[in-house]
């Protein structure tokens, strides 16, 4: 019962964080169904909550940080660690994978639709393969380039002061190991994801999964835009700019993908 009840304290602590997570389930069920929905979920976030629990006792693989405890009784840890920490890896990681396929997946040259976007094929071979793996790690990382240095200042905004480096980095306080403990986290969940993916059965896919996609991207550019306008209100003007100028190349390269040219016509 007291479970229970520090659950329901930490969803009401935390109602952004499980907006994203439900959006989350949302996004992924309409793309790829609930049996390779949990399965992404579980990998993940069991994934992320190792590597939390090993970099705050040994700093592999994010480097040595501290969760100080300061929101015990109000919102639920697992050890030492919120529960909100390895559970915002998920989503997080999805909506960079579904960036990652709008970029790679193959564009359906046979279809004659004349909708604005271009139709994006669900090839097997294309979603489980190394560039979506490598790129997908890469997105997830750059986003985390966004939320850590705004997280950092939780004493400034309803986060809360919940953790620290024991070495602060040159990126906004935040060491650059950090990312790459980002990047390992993506490579090693996807890793164990792809090939459960490719055994599972098959999914009857759209003719274009680029309408479910856009969910994901959506949620992507959501918890990027939370993030900056945090940023922006707590006065960190440097954190805010360069988080935007990052990601601007991002989306003019979804852009460019999946918008299709307008074609004019010339009269008879």
């Amino acid at each position: 019962m007291e479970l229970l009840v520090l659950l329901f304290k930490t969803v009401a602590f935390r109602p952004y964080v499980f907006l994203f997570l439900a959006a989350f389930l949302f996004a992924a069920i309409q793309l790829i169904g609930w049996p390779r929905t949990w399965r992404f979920w579980l990998i993940s976030w069991a994934t992320s909550f190792i590597c939390e629990f090993s970099s705050t006792r040994t700093g592999i693989p994010f480097g040595w940080y501290i969760y100080n405890g300061s929101t015990m009784g109000q919102e639920l840890y697992f050890f030492n660690i919120p529960m909100i920490a390895s559970l915002s890896f998920s989503f997080l990681l999805y909506a960079a994978y579904c960036v990652a396929l709008c970029l790679v997946l193959p564009i359906d040259q046979s279809s004659h639709s004349t909708q604005p976007l271009k139709p994006l094929r669900f090839d097997i071979a294309a979603r489980t393969s190394w560039p979506v793996l490598l790129i997908t790690a890469c997105l997830f990382a750059l986003l985390d380039m966004v939320i850590d240095p705004v997280a950092l200042r939780g004493d400034r905004w309803f986060l809360g002061k919940i953790y620290q480096y024991t070495d602060p980095g040159i990126h906004f306080g935040v060491p650059l190991t950090n990312y790459a403990g980002w990047v390992v986290v993506g490579l090693i969940s996807l890793a164990i994801y792809f090939p459960i993916e490719r055994r599972l059965f098959a999914l009857s896919a759209p003719p274009s999964v680029t309408p479910h996609l856009l969910l994901g991207v959506g949620l992507y550019h959501g918890i990027l835009a939370f993030n900056l306008s945090v940023a922006f209100w707590i006065s960190e003007l440097l954190i805010g700019i360069s988080g935007l100028l990052m990601h601007l190349p991002v989306l003019a390269l979804l852009l460019f993908r999946l918008t299709r040219p307008h074609s004019t016509s010339r009269p008879g």
